[in-house]
């Protein structure tokens, strides 16, 4: 698993041993950033269930300012670690242990962070975490208006229970994995 682009790009990347974490393949995170733009540019970016960093760190190598990591694994939080030493973005990032099928406030989590441009969540397919997660980001006021939400799920995975305030923008679908854009509006 390598950086698809920006200023680490092709770095390698190190992963956790076993089958607990399933990595969003390089050809699919460089499709996430086709659809989203290359240049993430002051962006502040939230990678939940985020298993090896991968695409929080093919953020931060496109530009974006800052970005906070979330997984419930220690193995994955270690990875994490690793990984944003290898690339030298200690200073840009936190990485935090937690579960996200819990009431979490994510202001209280991220160390300070007001609200994000965009929220990557790819937790283990089929769990239905998707609408719950992000009705938790909308409620502790962590998306910015017209935030994008990337959701990996399996293929034939719906994405049921998402309020009105997730307007689906893109879908993609790439072998057994698929890719939903939305973005984010205030319903207020």
């Amino acid at each position: 698993m390598r950086i698809t682009a920006g200023i680490n790009r092709g770095r390698k990347l190190a992963q956790p041993q076993g089958s607990a974490v399933r990595p969003t393949s390089d050809k699919v995170r460089e499709a996430v950033f086709n659809m989203l733009g290359q240049d993430l540019t002051g962006w502040t970016v939230l990678d939940l269930f985020a298993g090896t960093g991968a695409f929080g760190i093919d953020a931060l190598s496109r530009g974006a300012a800052r970005v906070v990591f979330v997984d419930h694994s220690k193995q994955a939080v270690e990875v994490i670690k690793r990984n944003m030493t290898l690339c030298g973005f200690e200073e840009k990032a936190s990485v935090l242990m937690a579960d996200l099928r819990g009431d979490i406030d994510f202001g209280k989590f991220a160390g300070g962070l007001d609200s994000v441009d965009a929220a990557f969540l790819d937790p283990p397919y089929r769990s239905g975490l998707i609408p719950s997660v992000c009705s938790m980001l909308a409620a502790c006021g962590m998306l910015k208006p017209k935030a994008r939400i990337i959701a990996e799920t399996a293929r034939k995975e719906s994405l049921t229970g998402l309020t009105r305030a997730f307007i689906p923008v893109q879908e993609k679908i790439y072998g057994d994995t698929k890719i939903s854009i939305f973005f984010y509006e205030d319903e207020e």
